[in-house]
């Protein structure tokens, strides 16, 4: 009798979390953004988050959770409440670079989440302080032969995009700058603009309005193509560094443990945002570079995190980085 009255509670059990997704949601959700507001995360999330909620019916209340590069916000998110009602924006730092740079990274991008889908690539650009005396990139490069322990980089914090894409591109031009961590890229940018700092990599979409307003400098998009939104930044192959090519990007995950059904209802909502006109126009008019309908899915999320985690870490262990 009491191996039936388990097997009736589990069975119950089954039925109720099968209900209660099939509900899902009753209540507004949040999405955390690892990062302070204004960088190019919080954008993104900000963007797809506005025809999410309108898909779902419930708001998505954007958290901004800033911190060692991103992984305070993701470590947080990751031992929510698997229901549904806490998600998260993650990146190439924190779902890429993060285990080659925190040895004691109290998650497994690989195996800690339930990945929802991709939201947005973002092209990097190399950009400077609008004084910045080299006025193209081979100027740029020559200045930093000539003066690079004079030179300070800004970055969001270890792990972060623009830190672990500034690591790649110091280590092919031989530069050793002085770097200096915020809190996330929107603070950083901020003092690049205001000539505090030197120079960064960062995502278009957090760049493209400074770059476009003359408030900063752009040298090169390392892209193979020009992007239609900055279509007079020329691509590091043709300023002469065709060995510099990155592109970063941001995807949603849930929680490991989420229900199927759930993470099914999100993804559903994150595609329907992407096919959507303005959404589109909106990630596009920034740079952004909208996924292929078959990059959109859990399965293919996976996938993306499994080889950038490949990817990014002997490239980082290589150029000695870590988190301090």
């Amino acid at each position: 009798m009491k191996k039936i009255a388990l097997a009736l509670t589990a069975i119950l059990g089954l039925a109720a979390s099968g209900a209660q997704a099939q509900n899902y949601p009753t209540r507004p959700i949040t999405m955390i953004v690892p990062f302070a507001a204004g960088g190019p995360t919080d954008v993104v999330a900000r963007i797809v988050t506005d025809h999410m909620s309108r898909t779902l019916g419930q708001q998505i209340v954007i958290e901004n959770v800033a911190g060692a590069g991103g992984t305070t916000g993701i470590t947080r998110a990751a031992q929510s409440q698997p229901d549904g009602y806490t998600i998260m924006m993650g990146h190439m730092g924190t779902h890429g670079a993060a285990p080659a740079l925190y040895p004691n990274l109290r998650y497994d991008p690989t195996k800690d989440f339930a990945p929802i889908g991709l939201a947005a690539g973002t092209p990097i650009l190399i950009v400077a302080r609008k004084d910045f005396p080299a006025k193209d990139l081979k100027g740029f490069l020559d200045h930093m032969k000539a003066n690079g322990d004079k030179v300070n980089m800004a970055h969001a914090g270890v792990g972060s995009v623009s830190h672990s894409t500034g690591i790649l591109f110091n280590s092919i031009i031989g530069a050793k700058p002085t770097m200096v961590a915020y809190r996330g890229t929107g603070p950083a940018l901020n003092d690049l603009m205001a000539n505090t700092v030197d120079y960064m990599t960062d995502q278009i979409v957090n760049v493209a309005p400074q770059i476009q307003g003359g408030n900063i400098k752009a040298y090169a998009i390392a892209t193979p193509e020009r992007s239609p939104a900055l279509p007079d930044v020329p691509t590091t192959k043709e300023a002469g560094l065709g060995d510099y090519q990155v592109s970063a990007w941001n995807a949603v995950f849930a929680p490991k443990g989420t229900p199927p059904d759930v993470v099914a209802k999100l993804n559903d909502a994150l595609v329907k945002a992407l096919s959507d006109e303005n959404t589109r126009k909106r990630l596009q008019d920034l740079g952004g570079v909208i996924p292929a309908p078959e990059e959109r899915t859990p399965e293919s999320l996976q996938k993306l995190v499994e080889s950038e985690v490949a990817r990014w870490t002997p490239v980082l262990q290589a150029a000695g980085a870590k988190a301090e």
